[in-house]
């Protein structure tokens, strides 16, 4: 695929975008604006001031108190999907961008107040998940040979690191907040499945078991829950997850055991791709869709 076919593929996905959010322990929604375009992913910073967005190939800031959505300034990244995280300090935005000459994905960082994107990973393709909370490396899942696995890299760039090597997809790579470990999903049980491992790849550890396909686990900033998105055991291929279908919000104890529900809604690819906690432990932020 051409630079030009991924552009006319992500224009073709023709969706009403609701950015909504939902207070974790109550169920309320709150529909913050609605967009006659796709947009997906929100990262909540952490003065819970702005949520960062993609649309379209572009980075965008919703700002919660006037409504008002502005630019990010990515110079030439101008093909950005939804795997895109913020620096610990949130000076930096970190965003996986498909390049020109091949259309691969690849991880960038810039200033997350607009400039020019320094290019960390140079084999592709590559789509960021995590960023270290010592601010150091960078968690993002890779197809090297044929297989998709989970790797860190430093911000720098330089060699990667290789974490898991299991048969299946391994997807959705986030560190704990402590930097003990690395919440992931992974397919190597049949269905998608939460999983935990040590940020070195070691004790990985099955979190949550359900008759359900588990994606994009998040973990609160105090690190005591874990959200992620959940679709209907036979309703998609375990190492799918597509836009437009009938889907859960969930939240489980980062200890493990029994998930809670905490809505339900018409998404999936791009509702909530990374984390979008509030900074209170208290909200997440997710996008909705409606189809035209």
């Amino acid at each position: 695929m051409d630079i030009e076919t991924l552009r006319q593929w992500i224009a073709q996905r023709d969706s009403y975008s609701i950015l909504e959010t939902v207070d974790v322990h109550t169920g309320e929604r709150t529909v913050l604006q609605e967009y006659d375009h796709v947009i997906e992913a929100p990262n909540w910073t952490k003065d819970g001031r702005f949520l960062i967005y993609n649309s379209q190939g572009k980075m965008y800031a919703y700002e919660l108190a006037t409504g008002e959505n502005k630019g990010i300034d990515t110079d030439f990244a101008t093909d950005c999907n939804n795997d895109h995280v913020l620096s610990p300090d949130n000076s930096q935005l970190a965003i996986s961008h498909h390049t020109n000459e091949d259309a691969q994905s690849r991880i960038y960082i810039l200033p997350l107040a607009g400039g020019t994107p320094v290019l960390v990973t140079e084999k592709a393709p590559s789509y960021l998940h995590g960023w270290s909370p010592d601010g150091e490396r960078l968690a993002y899942c890779a197809e090297r040979g044929g297989q998709y696995d989970i790797y860190t890299i430093s911000v720098n760039g330089g060699p990667e690191t290789q974490l898991t090597n299991e048969p299946g997809l391994d997807d959705g790579p986030e560190y704990s907040p402590d930097g003990k470990h690395i919440w992931f999903n992974s397919t190597r049980s049949g269905l998608m499945q939460i999983w935990r491992m040590e940020v070195d790849g070691t004790n990985p550890t099955h979190m949550v078991q359900e008759e359900a396909n588990g994606w994009f686990p998040h973990v609160s900033p105090d690190g005591r829950f874990v959200a992620y998105i959940a679709y209907a055991k036979g309703d998609v291929e375990p190492g799918d997850h597509p836009p437009n279908k009938n889907v859960e919000l969930r939240l489980v104890s980062a200890e493990g055991g029994a998930s809670q529900t905490v809505v339900k809604l018409f998404g999936g690819q791009g509702t909530m791709n990374v984390n979008s906690w509030s900074p209170d432990n208290r909200t997440l932020a997710f996008v909705s869709y409606r189809l035209k």
